[in-house]
């Protein structure tokens, strides 16, 4: 051992450090509060749940239940580290049946924060209350005997200046929080959920009976209409809950949660085998959208390999892939009728088709067909980087007469571009040609919006209510109107001028899936590529509908006109086409 100055060099930390540490290692942010909070909650049996933040959750995180609440010596050895009861020997971390068991919760909540508890058992005749700070328990005195915990933390982070930089703003921070509870929610659907920021109530999930109605709460309709639930089942392990189905799948990775024994986890085992499952039902560029449940015999999987328990490890991967692949495949080959369209429609919303301006032809509102709004040219520079695939042009031949020759299965179009035969898609084409209006017209700052005359009113989730009204200003810049109405119901009053008629309902849904990534996305352009292509695919023509050869003709002709670019923003193939030598060589006709 190195010693220097007749010293060592290795010292013991103080007890107050340790507990910082510890806590940096539980505690990266309120929402991770409130995650150890509510397990705790949820542990002590409690039939409902209440939190309550202020400035997302770093002025005030409170989290009461009607749980079986502590008495005082319990109260107080709650607070000292590796306190626990919910193991008692080295061997229980093999069989964990409980939500928390590290015993490591409060006490580094305490140690970067404030705490006051205010807790009681049915048998105690007086409760009690106790505040800790920094670490060291101070007052305890009685309190009234409710039966319960009632837990509050103050001033996170108050003196850790350089943990606290690292947040991000209060609205942000509630975001997470929010994901926290409804993960919960989800898990438990025999609990009630309720969860109030800034004194108001943004989410409340009564107790309800089974998984499928704690869905139905927490995400919009569409998910369930769209889904496709499922069961299996072997010696050791059981999976239920919901995939989406393959028509419906799209770029978004939002749903995808797993719970193994209620705990929401990460597992690339897992994820790996739903995507196995899929397989080539699954649309190119679009991933699996599911919420699973995953019960395993305990001693199967160990939960004590990650400071907050965000992952798990399975006794035996093998075990558990070939039950996740096998459920999810049989569960699509089951519908498989259903599936046979899939590479045209995987995209296609079920939209209404309305006339725009030009008789007959949905959302066609373009410079060519109508002359009434022309935009600069950019560079191909300007084409959307998140696509699946290069968003490639081919060589143009913009003199070139285009003759429609017909449509194939109301979705595909043929036409010939000068020598060569061309079969477009019809929604991907005209996808492509509105995101590229849309994105000149925002590039230019000349991106105007038309008014709807009769707008509904469209009732949300709360939180996703608050995110409407968290980005409205920007949204505005996109042409997208879209109104407050009451705690959670807002109204879409208008849309870009370049855009058809939408169905509100399902565009929004799509549009909140884009607003959910924004923060992890800071560029602006990215964002607004996104909702761009959103209000692109949402306003283009769909698959299914019949089309006149002028139209084709005038769609073929746009599409050229951009570029004939091989994607939608989405990434998927918008053409094929044969040259003339091709058609030739196909026909041995090369040398006669």
């Amino acid at each position: 051992m190195l010693k220097t100055d007749g010293g060592t060099k290795i010292r013991l930390l103080p007890e107050d450090v340790i507990g910082r540490i510890a806590a940096g290692e539980v505690v990266e942010r309120p929402a991770a509060v409130v995650k150890e909070l509510l397990e705790n909650s949820i542990d002590a049996g409690s039939r409902s749940i209440s939190i309550e933040v202020k400035d997302g959750g770093l002025s005030l995180i409170r989290v009461t239940d009607d749980g079986e609440g502590m008495g005082r010596p319990d109260a107080i050895s709650a607070f000292q580290r590796h306190a626990t009861s919910k193991l008692r020997s080295d061997a229980d971390l093999w069989s964990i049946r409980t939500m928390g068991f590290r015993g490591e919760a409060l006490p580094s909540i305490a140690a970067v924060a404030h705490v006051r508890l205010l807790t009681a058992t049915a048998s105690d005749e007086v409760g009690t209350k106790l505040e800790v700070s920094g670490g060291l328990v101070g007052n305890i005195t009685d309190a009234p005997p409710v039966v319960g915990t009632r837990i509050e933390v103050t001033g996170l982070f108050e003196h850790q200046p350089a943990r606290k930089k690292f947040l991000k703003s209060a609205p942000t921070e509630c975001t997470h929080i929010v994901r926290v509870v409804q993960q919960a929610a989800l898990a438990w659907p025999a609990i009630q959920f309720r969860f109030i920021q800034n004194a108001q109530e943004l989410l409340n999930y009564p107790s309800v009976r089974s998984e499928t109605e704690r869905i139905a709460q927490v995400y919009p309709r569409a998910f369930l209409e769209h889904g496709l639930s499922l069961e299996g089942e072997q010696p050791g392990a059981r999976i239920t809950g919901y995939i989406i189905d393959a028509i419906h799948a799209k770029p978004s990775r939002i749903p995808q949660e797993l719970f193994v024994n209620h705990r929401p986890v990460r597992n690339l085992t897992v994820s790996h085998a739903v995507g196995e499952g899929y397989g080539s039902f699954l649309p190119r560029g679009c991933h699996p959208r599911f919420v699973l449940f995953l019960d395993v015999d305990p001693e199967r999987v160990d939960v004590n390999v990650h400071p907050t328990k965000r992952e798990v490890r399975f006794s035996d991967n093998e075990f558990i892939h070939q039950l996740v692949r096998r459920t999810v495949r049989q569960r699509l080959s089951g519908t498989e009728g259903a599936q046979r369209h899939v590479s045209t429609e995987a995209t296609d919303q079920a939209a209404p088709h309305v006339s725009a301006s030009w008789p007959g032809f949905a959302g066609m509102t373009t410079s060519r067909l109508t002359e009434t709004q022309s935009f600069p040219q950019t560079s191909s520079g300007t084409q959307l980087a998140f696509a699946s695939e290069t968003a490639e042009s081919y060589v143009r031949v913009p003199d070139a007469e285009v003759v429609a020759l017909g449509q194939i299965n109301r979705t595909f179009l043929v036409a010939q571009a000068g020598g060569d035969l061309v079969v477009v898609d019809q929604h991907t084409a005209h996808e492509r040609v509105l995101f590229e209006r849309l994105y000149r017209a925002w590039t230019a700052r000349s991106l105007q919006a038309q008014p709807l005359l009769l707008p509904d009113p469209l009732d949300l989730p709360p939180d996703h209510a608050a995110l409407i009204r968290r980005y409205q200003g920007d949204l505005e810049k996109l042409g997208l109107e879209i109104e407050p109405f009451g705690a959670t119901t807002v109204l879409l009053r208008s849309t870009p001028v370049a855009l058809g008629e939408v169905d509100p309902r399902v565009f929004l849904e799509d549009l909140l899936e884009d607003l959910l990534q924004w923060d992890r996305v800071p560029a602006l352009e990215a964002r607004v590529r996104a909702v761009l292509a959103s209000l692109a695919c949402h306003g283009a023509v769909r698959s299914g509908r019949s089309m006149k050869l002028d139209e084709i003709k005038a769609l073929v002709e746009e599409w050229r006109a951009e570029g004939e670019i091989t994607t939608c923003p989405h990434g998927r193939r918008t053409c094929f086409r044969l040259s003339t030598d091709d058609l030739e060589k196909m026909f041995g006709r090369v040398g006669w």
